[in-house]
């Protein structure tokens, strides 16, 4: 019997385990520190738009991880950040009466934003699935989890990584479909995660206060410079009506714990955890430098996020104006430039 080994404890995470637990799936929720120790304590306090319940969850500390078998796959749920050090302490991890098989060998599924961890997992894995997963989760507070998805969890596209998919893309597939989400397959995955990363650039703006009128002119230009990167780089950006699963009934429930503005970037900030900037907005930095095209917008919210973050605290949101004001003259970093925003 297949299960299902979710690596992180996060909003993805949890409420995965949450959702397998109700469903009568077969998992184990690995995750480290405070979040899971309250989980195994205590269970998930547990949001959705039908009510706040708590679950109990089959937990387990990352020093002390569950056994491994040849029927297990990995569900990996950390940050972007955090992908290549979980991928790292996972990959060689035996496997029970496998005759000498490792972690290595088994299925991994990657959810996180960004392009790099599936290239990250596929130099140890042999069996990369890429996840693109929509889904309006929240986890600022220890112990709990509220996702507002309604009447479904999430939208979950999968598909094997770099391309193709197969009995395993369509078996993962149809047990989420079975935990309540929206789940369908795809052959190149890649176009699916490098859409949604259109989206994810405009994230690092909820750190930011300002004029709408301002808001909406900078998340314009971090997109249209992204779409050119992404472009150049040879993504071929998938389009809604490609979908095969009919998206028309989903919403995101009003009154169930979730608020505009406050995306996994915010709340990442807000816990004091670390960011995930550098592989979304930093990812298009990135593909602009090896293609030659410009990307000052997404270069500019790298900066002012990572020192942001290099200061340790999230107390008071940043200036939209200091964005174009960097964005107009040639740019210098210097801390004098952030302390402006301030």
């Amino acid at each position: 019997m297949t299960r299902y080994v979710i690596v992180g404890a996060g909003a993805v995470g949890a409420s995965l385990a949450a959702q397998f637990e109700l469903s009568g799936i077969t998992y184990a929720l690995v995750g480290r520190g405070a979040q899971i120790g309250h989980i195994k304590r205590y269970g998930l306090s547990y949001q959705r738009p039908s009510g706040k319940r708590q679950i109990g969850l089959n937990a387990f500390d990352l020093s002390d991880p569950p056994k491994l078998t040849l029927d297990d796959i990995l569900m990996l749920t950390v940050k972007t950040q955090d992908a290549a050090s979980s991928l790292a302490s996972w990959s060689w991890r035996p496997v029970s009466d496998s005759g000498g098989a490792t972690a290595a060998s088994l299925p991994v599924v990657t959810f996180q934003n960004g392009l790099a961890t599936e290239a990250i997992a596929l130099r140890t894995f042999a069996r990369v699935y890429g996840a693109s997963i929509l889904t309006p989760a929240r986890f600022t507070e220890t112990g709990s989890v509220a996702v507002a998805g309604d009447p479904q969890v999430g939208v979950v596209t999968i598909g094997r990584f770099p391309s193709g998919s197969d009995e395993t893309a369509e078996q993962i597939a149809a047990d989420l479909t079975r935990a309540n989400y929206l789940a369908e397959t795809s052959n190149d995955i890649r176009r699916w995660k490098s859409t949604k990363l259109l989206h994810n650039v405009r994230n690092v703006l909820e750190l930011f206060v300002g004029a709408e009128d301002l808001r909406v002119s900078i998340a314009e230009a971090l997109v249209n410079e992204a779409r050119q990167a992404l472009e150049a780089a040879g993504y071929n950006l998938a389009s809604p009506s490609e979908r095969t699963t009919d998206l028309s009934g989903w919403r995101i429930a009003q009154d169930s714990g979730i608020h505009p503005g406050q995306q996994s970037t915010w709340q990442s900030f807000t816990r004091g955890a670390s960011s995930e900037v550098d592989f979304l907005n930093g990812e298009i930095v990135l593909l602009g430098r090896l293609h030659n095209i410009p990307t000052p917008y997404n270069e500019v919210v790298q900066n002012l996020a990572g020192r942001l973050e290099h200061q340790g605290g999230f107390t008071k949101a940043l200036a939209l104006d200091a964005i174009q004001s960097l964005v107009d003259r040639p740019y210098r970093a210097s801390n004098t430039d952030l302390a402006a925003t301030n």
